[in-house]
């Protein structure tokens, strides 16, 4: 298989697997968001991403490390979950920076605004971040003398 049709691979996988990251998130988001505003909890939009992003990334890593790049998954599974859970963080990052930028700078606090901010913008610049970051540092394949063979993990 070509460098290329590898790579294509690789992105779609990613991809399907953001999908089904997304749709925790956005749901956990939207349903941590009515109850957060329904209560007049201070805070709410940001404190509900934040949650809904960490389910997001046990979801998305558990999906990335046994499909997307189980070709060069590591044996050692708790530093290639730190290494996971900080590009994630850094990704969130910049969805939470979206969204704190739109809610608390520019005033625009509607769920639609919200969602759009950190759902649409945010979601898509931290997934290019998370990807790069992803291939080239967590499972990156310059790393493979920690790789474990497919046939040992199943």
């Amino acid at each position: 298989m070509s460098r290329a049709t590898a790579l294509m691979r690789q992105l779609m996988r990613f991809g399907a697997v953001g999908s089904v990251g997304f749709v925790v998130d956005v749901a956990l988001f939207n349903l941590l968001l009515l109850v957060g505003t329904s209560s007049h909890l201070h805070g709410a939009a940001v404190l509900a991403k934040v949650v809904s992003t960490a389910a997001a990334i046990a979801v998305n890593w558990l999906g990335n490390r046994y499909w997307t790049f189980r070709d060069v998954r590591r044996a050692d599974v708790a530093r290639e979950a730190v290494e996971f859970a900080i590009v994630s963080i850094l990704g969130s990052a910049v969805t939470l920076a979206c969204l704190g930028f739109t809610h608390y700078v520019l005033h625009l606090t509607s769920p639609l605004a919200d969602n759009i901010s950190a759902n649409v913008v945010g979601l898509a610049l931290g997934s290019a971040v998370r990807f790069v970051a992803y291939r080239g540092w967590v499972f990156a394949t310059s790393r493979s003398s920690a790789h474990v063979p497919e046939s040992v993990l199943g």
